[in-house]
């Protein structure tokens, strides 16, 4: 491993970048809200990663990106770079269907121990899951043996979170705590002297599991939430482990329903917060916790390139989060060759973009910050 100096995901994605909301940044290109009625999604409904809507909507974002570099060209192809085989994988699936094109999908991780490659073929294309970053420049041999041009009429998605940024199995921790101590700061903040972290860190530590996402749905913005509730006291781990347990308690509309019944009790700054959030639950906001979320772009953006340029890789590696310089050299040898990046990332926009507060400051958008780039 080697560091590669400082720069951004600007450099090979300019602002060809949507956050969770389906917001591009560049503001030429259509949004969510401009096609709703194109595509039949309800004006409350912000659909996720691995949705066929989500599908729909950037198939539709992407032909207009192309158009606007080459209004001759039409998209007939698509190279899609990610981390996880779930997620990645049927998002993958699912935007080569919206589109009708034939596609080629790397996905990786990276452990320790040999190096197997495995290839899965469908009939969009292929998926080349590996163990290792560096298996990249692998994938694209096996996409010239396949004979998959990389053109004008070519597509490729970069995701943003744990595969450019933070590469999963090497720097993908350091994604995790920025957005933990959020929470934390989140809860601190408002709780003040009555906050106890080693009953927090508990409570967090027990519902970021697998066995309860039916229970938070997998989203850090419920999480959050569910922690502050029990940290306030309004409600207690040990009898919601219970509840759980028993299926009394069956979701996390559930779960703040009967917090609001409850919030009388809160003091006035907890009480804004929940009436906050549960407002947003109801109008099917999926990033109702706000102030976390703000939190989180905070120290997100604190954990990149705050090193000095002499740090160890070691350092940097687990301190900071990091470009991916298989990611980054690929990208921009493939951007030579015609085709058209674009980036993806699931990470909510208040937690991405600054407010208007900061940005007049002169913070900038995660993908506009400047950090290391580390890489074998």
């Amino acid at each position: 491993m080697k560091i590669y100096g400082r720069t951004s995901v600007h450099e090979f994605l300019g602002d060809s970048v949507v956050y969770r909301n389906l917001v591009p940044v560049d503001t030429r290109l259509p949004s969510l809200e401009d096609v709703r009625e194109r595509f039949g999604i309800a004006s409350n409904f912000v659909p996720r990663k691995s949705m066929p809507e989500y599908a729909d909507v950037l198939a539709y974002i992407l032909q207009q990106a192309r158009m606007l570099q080459s209004p001759d060209v039409t998209l007939g192809r698509l190279i899609y770079l990610g981390d996880t085989r779930m997620n990645d994988g049927v998002a993958f699936t699912n935007i080569c269907r919206a589109g009708g094109w034939n596609g080629l999908a790397f996905i990786a991780s990276e452990t320790e121990g040999p190096e197997p490659v495995e290839v899965i073929k469908q009939a969009e294309g292929a998926l080349y899951f590996a163990n290792r970053w560096g298996a990249i420049y692998e994938f694209d041999n096996f996409r010239r043996e396949k004979g998959f041009p990389l053109d004008e009429q070519t597509i490729v998605i970069v995701d943003l979170d744990k595969t450019a940024l933070g590469a999963r199995g090497r720097n993908d921790h350091v994604i995790d705590s920025a957005r933990v101590d959020a929470v934390r700061r989140t809860v601190d903040d408002l709780l003040g002297s009555s906050f106890d972290r080693d009953e927090f860190q508990a409570a967090y530590d027990r519902l970021n599991q697998p066995e309860f996402h039916p229970f938070t749905a997998d989203n850090q913005d419920y999480l959050a939430y569910i922690c502050l509730i029990l940290s306030a006291g309004l409600a207690d781990l040990e009898g919601l482990m219970i509840e759980l347990r028993e299926g009394s308690m069956k979701s996390f509309e559930q779960f703040i329903a009967e917090a609001d019944d409850r919030a009388a009790k809160l003091p006035a700054n907890l009480r804004r917060i929940h009436n906050e959030v549960y407002a947003l639950v109801l109008q099917g906001d999926p990033t109702p916790f706000k102030d976390f979320r703000y939190h989180e772009y905070q120290t997100t953006i604190g954990r990149m390139g705050w090193l000095d340029d002499d740090a160890s890789v070691s350092e940097m590696l687990q301190k900071e989060i990091v470009i991916t310089q298989e990611v980054r050299e690929i990208a921009l040898a493939w951007r030579e060759q015609g085709a058209l990046l674009f980036g993806l990332s699931d990470k909510p926009d208040e937690a991405s973009i600054p407010r208007d507060d900061l940005a007049t400051q002169g913070y900038r958008a995660i993908h506009q910050v400047e950090t290391h780039a580390i890489g074998g």
